[in-house]
C-alpha cells in the first residue's frame, strides 16, 4: 500500500492537488502491472477500461492503416496513456498500446474511479484535470502536424519531449510526426549541422559569458 500511496501522491502532485483522505482514496484502487519489452497492453478491439499511468518505462499507442502502423502517442514517466474514444465510450478500441521498454503501470480501473467520483469531487476534479491535460497534448500534436514542417514538427520534439528521441525507435518517431524514416534522417542530420556550425560561431566569438557572473546575470534577464 505504501507504494500505491506515493504514486498517489505522484498523480496528485502532477495533475490535481489532493487531500491526504483523496490520496488515500486513489491509492487503495491503484493496480500495479508489469509489460516486458514489446508486449501488447491493450489489444486493438479490447475496451480500454482504465487508465494508466506510467511509472516506469515508455509505451506507445498507435494503429494500422494500409497495412503500416502509425504512431499516435507515446507515453513515459509521470504520464497518463489511455485510448480516450475507447474508454469515453467503453467501446473496443481501435488503438493498440504496446510497451517500448520493460514498463511498469499503475492502472485506474473505470468501474472503481467512477465509483469514487460519485462519492468524492476531488476525483471528479482529477478526472477533469487529466481529461484537460490529454485534451490539450492531442490538440497541440494536431495543430503541429496541421501547421508546421518536418523541421519544426521535429524541433519541437526535442525541444518538449526529449525522452522520446533518447529512447523510442526511429521509425516509430517518424511516423509519430508524419514523415518517412528518410525523411526525418535528413532533417536530424540538418539539425546536428546546425547545431555544430552555431557552437563554431560561438567560439569565434570568444569564451562564453559566465552566467555566474553578477554582470551577466543582470543582463539576460
Amino acid at each position: 500500500m505504501d507504494r500505491r500511496r506515493d504514486v498517489a501522491r505522484e498523480i496528485a502532485r502532477i495533475y490535481c492537488p489532493l487531500t491526504p483522505s483523496g490520496v488515500e482514496q486513489l491509492a487503495s484502487i491503484l493496480i500495479p502491472m508489469k509489460f516486458q519489452k514489446g508486449n501488447t497492453i491493450l489489444p486493438e478491439g479490447k475496451v480500454c477500461n482504465a487508465l494508466y499511468f506510467v511509472e516506469r518505462g515508455m509505451v506507445r499507442q498507435f494503429y494500422y492503416k494500409n497495412k503500416r502502423d502509425v504512431t499516435e502517442h507515446f507515453s513515459f514517466e509521470g504520464r497518463i496513456v489511455f485510448c480516450i474514444e475507447s474508454y469515453l465510450k467503453q467501446e473496443p478500441s481501435r488503438l493498440i498500446v504496446e510497451a517500448l521498454e520493460n514498463t511498469k503501470l499503475y492502472a485506474i480501473p473505470y468501474a472503481d474511479l467512477n465509483n469514487l467520483m460519485v462519492r468524492n469531487q476531488e476525483m471528479e476534479m482529477l478526472y477533469r484535470k487529466i481529461l484537460e491535460h490529454v485534451a490539450i497534448s492531442s490538440q497541440e500534436h494536431a495543430d503541429s502536424q496541421r501547421f508546421e514542417n518536418a523541421t519544426e514538427r521535429y524541433e519541437r520534439l526535442l525541444r518538449e519531449k526529449p525522452e522520446i528521441v533518447l529512447r523510442a525507435p526511429m521509425v516509430h518517431i517518424a511516423s509519430f510526426l508524419q514523415m518517412t524514416p528518410e525523411t526525418l534522417s535528413r532533417v536530424r542530420n540538418g539539425n546536428m549541422q546546425g547545431q555544430h556550425k552555431s557552437q563554431q560561431q560561438e567560439n569565434s566569438n570568444g569564451p562564453a559569458k559566465d552566467t555566474n557572473d553578477a554582470w551577466w546575470t543582470k543582463a539576460v534577464k
